[in-house]
């Protein structure tokens, strides 16, 4: 049997989605159809394990996943033994104290002596020790909004993304403790082939998002306005000049980070570019 590694992806949610299209991007083929819980790809040596988001961590530093797509959210909260390989940019959210909406808050002192419900005990009991708080923890595992209301807890540590979810249940976001976003992690004890399996993934990954960062940017300038053109959109090794029919005008051709070209928009027109296109980029090898 070919050699194959394996990882563990969260089965459904935003992660689960996030994680399954940039493996989709980075041509990697399998099925994962409804309730399936494990797939293998038909053009990678990789099988797909779709599991609890808070139980990732634990599989993979116990060997049964050789790699995890997670939250550095429940990582951290996990605390268990694994390599932490990349931050892949996506599923990010932020992991925040609340408190009920007519409630004046002072500052952190506000939770000193008070109660607070969460899912993530050690984060938040990290976050409260740094800062000399001594507050109670609850430990709930779901629908932490509602301890408030219900006189378990006077506020909530929980993730927090467009603060939608607070506002329906009466509560104000007061203290951002942790920002999250999905990481790529590994078993500490991977086998030569095992890595060189993972590094031929990682390239992969890199090449997807830096084609997603950067832009293809062609415009057509007049000769005399090149050198101060070029000096704007350098791109990776030096921009493509190819001449146009018409004397005296040429087509730039760069690579540029979308940032850097929204920078320079004023003093490219400025400079005498016309006809700007931008181009996404799909894979982008460097």
């Amino acid at each position: 049997m070919e050699n194959i590694i394996r990882i563990a992806v969260q089965k459904s949610g935003r992660l689960s989605e996030d994680s399954l299209r940039l493996i989709k991007e980075c041509g990697i083929k399998f099925y994962n159809g409804t309730g399936k819980l494990k797939s293998t790809s038909t053009n990678f040596p990789i099988e797909f394990l779709f599991l609890r988001d808070d139980d990732i961590p634990g599989y993979v530093a116990d060997g049964v996943a050789d790699l995890g797509i997670v939250g550095e959210n429940e990582l951290v909260e996990k605390n268990k033994t694994v390599n932490t390989l990349k931050k892949l940019g996506f599923s990010k959210c932020r992991l925040s104290l609340a408190i009920p909406k007519g409630q004046d808050y002072p500052g952190l002192s506000y939770f000193e002596g008070k109660s607070i419900a969460t899912s993530y005990t050690k984060i938040l009991g990290d976050y409260l020790k740094e800062n000399n708080i001594n507050a109670e923890i609850h430990e709930i595992s779901g629908s932490v909004e509602i301890a408030p209301s219900i006189g378990l807890a006077e506020g909530i540590c929980d993730i927090v993304s467009s603060g939608s979810t607070l506002m329906m249940n009466g509560l104000k976001e007061v203290e951002q403790i942790f920002k999250s976003e999905a990481v790529l992690i590994a078993n500490p004890s991977l086998k030569d082939w095992q890595n060189d399996i993972v590094q031929k993934l990682v390239f992969r990954i890199n090449a997807v998002q830096q084609g997603k960062s950067n832009k293809y940017v062609l415009l057509n300038a007049p000769n005399e306005s090149l050198d101060k053109i070029v000096s704007l959109i350098p791109g990776m090794r030096s921009p493509t000049i190819l001449p146009l029919a018409q004397s005296g005008w040429s087509s730039v051709h760069s690579v540029l980070n979308e940032d850097q070209f929204w920078e320079n928009i004023e003093e490219l027109r400025a400079a005498g570019a016309e006809g700007i296109l931008v181009v996404p980029i799909e894979k982008m090898i460097l």
